[in-house]
């Protein structure tokens, strides 16, 4: 029996070195799932959720099964971009830059590993953010 939020160890293995690759950050369990953090503020945030227990604003996948989230920060301008793809973005309502993405089999861990460079590049101090450059852009 695992506990709630659990993570599967496949999804973590693939988090941990995007993750833990960017300078000065540390892995801690959350309240629930784990967190990653930049000095104390956290850029991504990854757990399962149960069918029963997605709060509505939050149910991005109709699935009797367990779902697998991440949670990360991402520039205004570029959620709606992401959002209008639908699956496998969806919006929390925790902030106006939290953005949460579905994790599954159709999963782009390149994508991932953009977009949490990002989330860690927004909530990193500068001289931290400036180490890992520019976000790459998508051509067009």
């Amino acid at each position: 029996m695992s506990a709630p939020g659990d993570v599967p160890p496949d999804v973590l293995a693939r988090l941990r070195p995007i993750c833990l690759g960017l300078p000065e950050t540390y892995e801690e369990p959350a309240w629930v799932g784990i967190r990653w953090r930049v000095r104390r503020r956290t850029f991504a945030h990854v757990r399962t959720v149960e069918p029963d227990g997605q709060p509505v604003h939050e149910r991005a996948a109709a699935t009797d099964q367990p779902v697998c989230r991440l949670v990360f920060r991402s520039p205004l301008d570029e959620i709606a971009g992401l959002l209008g793809h639908g699956h496998p973005f969806y919006k929390p309502d925790w902030a106006a830059n939290v953005l949460g993405m579905v994790l599954d089999d159709a999963t782009d861990w390149d994508e991932v590993d953009e977009l949490l460079t990002e989330s860690y590049s927004m909530m990193a101090p500068k001289r931290l953010a400036a180490l890992v450059g520019p976000p790459a852009r998508p051509p067009g």
